[in-house]
């Protein structure tokens, strides 16, 4: 009787495991099986300059009517190309979403990173359903990658280059570097086009982007690393800073800025135009 009844605890034993076995692989199906991945044209990756305004006045909307190709922004305000937590750890939640990191979630094909994150930091309601969107595209078959980043690392103060460790990503140029190589992992034949920060004003102290020293140069001097960074990799580069917004005089903030920082719509109009010009140029 006794070793009826073992038995029976054994043949339990093994159903129950099947059926957990089972409901585990119904319940965590891949996650590659799950998604349909759409084709997109161009995907832009950038700050604040692209990414907080997403209505009809939006850089990225402009161009998709202009080239007449599908465009996502995938730029999200406040960002650094470059890591800026501590120790090179995640623990500052608004890293996750650093160029460096995106590139590599590109490369990986999993976003899930960004999706586990819930943003509690004002201006990023939107980050979910772009990273929603950004995991929904079919990464191999994009035609052209935009990279405008840089005014934040300025911000930051992050330093531009070490040059005994060229893929440091706590360095702008390094995380750039670093991005640019997962991008064409991804996908090796993507045009890849890096966008310099634009000229700023900074109407709170009365100082402008020549000025101003945040720790790692002035912006001028990540405009001329993104530059060097252009050449180096063999990319194209469109210089927004020089010669697009007029500066000679303190007040010309108004004309293409609503804040001195930001575009406003003439302001957007204006870089769509520059951009949507090289673009077909170079094409």
């Amino acid at each position: 009787m006794q070793g009826t009844d073992t038995g029976r605890k054994i043949l339990y034993g093994v159903i129950a495991g099947a059926l957990f076995a089972a409901l585990f692989l119904v319940s965590f199906r891949p996650r590659e099986k799950s998604v349909v991945r759409q084709p997109v044209d161009m995907v832009i990756f950038g700050d604040s300059i692209f990414g907080e305004i997403r209505d009809e006045q939006a850089v990225s909307v402009q161009l998709q009517q202009i080239l007449g190709q599908s465009v996502y922004n995938g730029a999200f305000g406040g960002t650094c190309a470059a890591r800026t937590d501590s120790e090179g750890r995640l623990d500052y939640t608004r890293g996750l979403f650093c160029l460096v990191e995106l590139a590599k979630s590109v490369e990986s094909g999993d976003f899930g990173v960004q999706q586990s994150v819930i943003m509690r930091e004002s201006n990023t309601e939107y980050f979910g359903d772009v990273i929603d969107g950004l995991d929904a595209i079919d990464f191999s078959g994009v035609g052209t990658i935009l990279i405008q980043q840089g005014l934040n690392d300025y911000h930051a103060g992050v330093p531009i280059e070490d040059p005994q460790a060229p893929y440091d990503e706590n360095t702008f140029m390094g995380a750039v570097r670093a991005a640019v190589r997962s991008f064409r992992r991804a996908n090796p034949k993507v045009r890849i086009v890096i966008i310099t920060p634009v000229y700023t004003w900074y109407t709170v102290n009365g100082k402008t982007c020549e000025e101003t020293d945040n720790g790692g140069g002035v912006l001028e001097d990540y405009v001329n690393a993104d530059l060097r960074l252009a050449e180096e990799l063999d990319l194209e580069v469109i210089d927004v800073y020089h010669d697009l917004y007029p500066h000679e005089k303190w007040e010309d903030w108004k004309l293409y800025s609503r804040d001195g920082l930001h575009p406003n719509e003439n302001g957007m109009k204006l870089l769509t135009e520059k951009i949507a010009e090289q673009l077909m140029q170079s094409e």
